[in-house]
This record gives C-alpha cells, sequence and structure tokens, in this order.
C-alpha cells in the first residue's frame, strides 16, 4: 500500500477507534459496519440494518464511511465488524479474492444488481456498439463517477473491448446525477456510468444499454459480509444479517426519501414503521 493509503486507512481507523468505545449498558459492544457514502444504495441499505440491529436486537452501531477498498480491509482486519455493500461477483472481485479467506459472506442483501452504462429510455440506441456512430450527439462523453469506483474500470474496458471513441469524465456520484438532471430535463442525449438499484431509476425513465460482450458481467448481487469474529461477538445480529434481503422495489423509496431530504436515520425509521412484518420477518429467531 502506498504512504498516502496507509496514512488514510491509519487515519480512519484512529477516528474508528475514538469513536467507538462507547458500549450498552448490559455489556454489549458497539458494532462498526462500514459503507460507502457516495452510494445511495449502501447509505439506504447500512441505514435500515443498522435501526433495526439497534431498535430490535439491541445493539448500538456505528455507520462508518470509507472508500471500498478500505471496507473490505477493515472487514478482514476486524475494525469493521461488517459491510453491507460487496458487489459481487464481478465488481467487487479483486477485493473478495484478495480478503475472502478473512471475511465470511453471510448472504445476498439485494439481488438482480447491475452496473453498466444508462441513457435516457427514449434514446433510440439500445446496445453499446450503437454509440460507435452517434459520438456527436453525446459530445463524445460519458459522465463517470469516482476514479476508482469499479463501474469506472469496467468503462475503461468497454471503451477499448467496443472501440469507442469517447472519454470518460470522472466525477462523483451527486455530480453524475446532478448532469443526468439537466439533460434530462433539457431533453438532451447523456450517457452516464450507473448502477441498480438507485434513486434515478423511480425518478427519470432511464434504460440500461445492452452489453454484448459482457464487459460489466452479468447480474450482480450486493452481499452481507462480516468479519467472522462477529459470529461470537453478536450471533443475533449475524442471524438477522443472515435473513436480511430486499424484495424488488422496497429500496428505492428509502433511497429516494434521502434524495429528497431526508437524513438517512430518519429516512430509515420511516420504512421501518411502515413495514413492520417485513421486520419481523427478518428478526424472527434472532431476537
Amino acid at each position: 500500500m502506498k504512504l498516502f493509503g496507509k496514512l488514510l486507512w491509519a487515519g480512519t481507523l484512529s477516528a474508528m477507534v475514538a469513536l467507538s468505545t462507547s458500549a450498552f449498558a448490559d455489556g454489549k459492544s458497539t458494532l462498526k459496519i462500514g459503507y460507502v457514502e457516495g452510494w445511495d444504495d449502501s447509505v439506504a441499505t447500512s441505514n435500515v440494518a443498522a435501526r433495526i440491529i439497534e431498535k430490535k436486537l439491541g445493539y448500538q452501531v456505528q455507520l462508518v464511511p470509507v472508500a471500498a477498498g478500505i471496507m473490505w480491509q477493515g472487514v478482514a482486519r476486524g475494525d469493521l465488524d461488517a459491510t453491507l455493500s460487496a458487489w459481487l461477483p464481478a465488481t467487487h472481485a479483486a477485493y473478495y479474492d484478495q480478503f475472502k479467506s478473512k471475511v465470511e459472506d453471510v448472504g445476498v442483501n439485494f439481488p438482480d444488481a447491475k452496473i453498466g452504462l444508462i441513457v435516457p429510455a427514449d434514446l433510440p440506441e439500445n446496445s453499446i456498439p450503437d454509440l460507435a456512430g452517434h459520438k456527436a450527439d453525446f459530445d463524445g462523453r460519458i459522465v463517470g463517477i469516482d476514479a476508482g469506483a469499479g463501474v469506472m474500470k469496467k468503462t475503461d474496458e468497454a471503451i477499448k473491448a467496443y472501440n469507442l471513441d469517447y472519454k470518460l469524465m470522472p466525477s462523483s456520484g451527486s455530480a453524475m446525477t446532478s448532469e443526468l438532471a439537466r439533460e434530462v430535463h433539457a431533453k438532451k442525449p447523456i450517457i452516464v456510468t450507473g448502477w441498480a438499484p438507485h434513486w434515478m431509476f423511480a425518478k427519470w425513465k432511464l434504460k440500461f444499454l445492452e452489453d454484448p460482450k459482457k464487459v460489466y458481467g452479468g447480474a450482480e448481487h450486493v452481499d452481507n459480509i462480516i468479519n467472522p469474529g462477529l459470529d461470537q461477538k453478536a450471533p443475533p445480529v449475524v442471524a438477522f444479517l443472515k435473513k436480511f434481503q430486499w424484495k424488488p422495489g422496497e429500496i428505492d423509496s428509502v433511497m429516494l426519501a434521502i434524495q429528497n431530504g431526508s437524513k438517512p436515520d430518519a429516512a430509515a425509521d420511516a420504512w421501518i414503521a411502515a413495514h413492520g412484518d417485513r421486520v419481523n420477518d427478518w428478526v424472527q429467531g434472532a431476537q
């Protein structure tokens, strides 16, 4: 790891240790769940799970925002107890290969996840090869997110695989959706790197471009990954995480509420209050 990476990890670890010394009066340790702050699904899922763990299982939870690589390393080292943001088998394949002997995958929380290139649904382009002859329509640009993100690496590969004369523009998740909003409102063509689940599909009519060469892989899933020590530290939480899985469309309202200005924990509380039966199914046998 480069010096900057070591310093970043050391700073992150110090902050986590400083903030996580508290415990409940009954002796239960504070649990640390890592998530990626710029990923809307990661924020929504992590907050809903954290509030259920606190309200129903009686453990205090600290949500720790970290980059994806640090998130995986943190769980492997035991500095984080879990993450609910593992994109497998393709997007986080390198992280999984590196740390699989030191972590435990306890189940899928979102099936049928996907990454790829996204355009407004009313555009005539339906597949990535269609972009080759329409560079001028898109100003030769693909609007991306954080430079180190898995979907960005795959998009670099796609540009080469499909011989596209397009420039991939790094930005951030929020900057990407802001530009998407402007172009959709103006009814102008735009290509963005994206993924599902994401609130933008609930707000605008969008579509993934078909990827005949499977550069982005097939359907993915988002998994709950824990440090093996959590099995002894908090067995009820592990039992809950093994059952915690979204049904199609469930996470959308949480993500959209956060996007529209609700605080993540408030959006999570509102969803939990409105879906008592689902929550009871998840925690049954874990309490």
